[in-house]
């Protein structure tokens, strides 16, 4: 498999684990800075895109979070295992807005019909190929329609929490929130004076 730029050549992959996603071990020629080739090879993990968000009440000032056991973050010793995180979700051959409407409807049972895209980043761009869209929405009382909690076909285990935005702010600072889209939007939050 070639690749049409100049800095990578003679790319080989080698299917690793094809379980539930697709782990490769991925070797390519390298084009130095300095003209020099080099051998190199990686292992990429390949789960697909995703999609997240954080949604506010302005007048009760106010976020929504969920929380949920994660097995990485329990082998990396983060204590039990739980984050508090936003709402999110792999695209599953949806766009990006389908699917977080989709996720938050699922996830923490708001209906929501208008969202906000504010970023699309890589995940963790030295080993996974997903990139997040970063979404914010402003929810109100009434569009609470689900149980939320995620789905039992899934085995989704989610805690809907609604938080108030000051709580969260001082959880951030304190190191209790570790998940990085949620920090993200967060901070997209207080930067934009969105709350305010």
């Amino acid at each position: 498999m070639e690749n049409a730029n100049s800095h990578i050549k003679e790319i080989q992959e080698k299917i690793l684990s094809d379980d539930h996603y697709s782990l490769k071990k991925v070797s390519f020629d390298y084009k130095m800075s300095d003209g020099k080739w080099v051998r190199q090879h990686r292992e990429v993990y390949n789960r697909g895109d995703g999609a997240c968000i954080l949604l506010y009440h302005k007048k009760k000032n106010t976020v929504v979070l969920v929380k949920q056991f994660r097995m990485p973050t329990y082998m990396n010793a983060n204590g039990d295992g739980f984050l508090i995180e936003i709402c999110g979700g792999l695209l599953d051959n949806d766009n990006p807005e389908a699917c977080i409407i989709r996720e938050t409807r699922e996830e923490i049972g708001y209906d929501i019909k208008t969202i906000k895209k504010v970023y699309e980043a890589f995940s963790s761009p030295g080993v996974l190929t997903e990139k997040q869209h970063f979404f914010i929405a402003e929810y109100e009382d009434h569009m609470k329609q689900f149980v939320g909690g995620g789905l039992d076909s899934e085995q989704e285990d989610i805690e809907v929490l609604e938080l108030p935005f000051s709580e969260v702010i001082e959880m951030l600072n304190q190191g209790e929130i570790k998940d990085t889209r949620t920090i993200v939007l967060l901070q997209y939050l207080q930067i934009h004076k969105v709350l305010d």
